[in-house]
């Protein structure tokens, strides 16, 4: 599945439990010698009342990320229109918290996919130690860690994602989102993922974008994010300032693959 771009592989541990996810993220990620993705979402059941489902996402390198919204996104997708649930707002447990997804939904097909981010964390020491030498940016953690920089080259995210993400200044690396404000408005976003490299899209990313869109003086409370792979909306509320983010998700195909040849 994918949302605008960011391909993942998805598999159902309720039905076929997978034993070791970081080396099977890394094999079944490749592009060329495996099926290709930006990395491997386990489907679960939760661990806690709180939540309907679980979800653990493993970057093609095959570390561990917190979350990931276009994943989400998918995950509301999947559930709903294979008949896992009749429910059109789903409370998603995931490594950074609860996130409740609102589908919205015709003819029973899910055309696109609202998730309340939570708040965004704009200090966060773990993540985060400001340091000489760092290009000039904002850090917004969406329970994992961004570093924002505007420009008006978002395509130097080629020459200096991988540096930034192993920057000093980040003791857990980071994803960095290079970004710039269009006539219209919408603001045009590359982003280096950790552990991925460079994707189409990343739904933290828009967000972290956005939110330091807005403490820049460069946007209002929502935003168009204009991604490699499509456009996000982003909405950081006022009342609530949770984050919202509304965007698509889109099967690509179904398959088999036996595990012990990978093994």
């Amino acid at each position: 599945m994918h949302g605008a771009g960011n391909d993942y592989i998805y598999v159902d541990t309720m039905r076929y439990p997978i034993s070791d996810p970081s080396a099977l993220a890394i094999q079944w990620s490749d592009r060329h010698q495996g099926i290709g993705s930006d990395g491997l979402v386990l489907i679960g059941v939760s661990t806690v009342p709180e939540a309907d489902f679980s979800m653990r996402i493993f970057n093609a390198d095959g570390s561990e990320a917190m979350m990931c919204g276009n994943a989400s996104r998918c995950i509301g997708k999947y559930l709903y229109e294979r008949g896992l649930t009749s429910k059109t707002s789903i409370r998603l447990l995931t490594l950074s918290g609860i996130k409740t997804l609102l589908l919205h939904v015709s003819n029973g097909i899910v055309d696109s996919v609202t998730v309340d981010m939570l708040e965004p964390t704009l200090e966060d020491d773990r993540l985060y130690q400001p340091t000489a030498g760092l290009d000039e940016g904002t850090f917004v953690s969406m329970g994992n860690p961004h570093y924002v920089i505007f420009t008006d080259d978002v395509d130097i995210v080629e020459k200096k994602g991988r540096i930034l993400e192993h920057h000093l200044a980040f003791p857990e690396r980071c994803n960095i989102e290079f970004a710039q404000i269009l006539s219209d408005g919408s603001i045009r976003t590359r982003v280096w993922e950790r552990g991925s490299g460079i994707t189409c899209a990343c739904g933290t990313g828009a967000c972290a974008t956005a939110v330091a869109a807005v403490l820049t003086g460069r946007a209002g409370r929502q935003s168009d994010i204009v991604m490699d792979g499509g456009t996000l909306h982003i909405e950081w509320n006022e009342q609530d300032q949770h984050v919202y983010m509304t965007g698509p998700a889109a099967f690509v195909f179904d398959g088999e693959i036996d595990t012990n040849i990978h093994s």
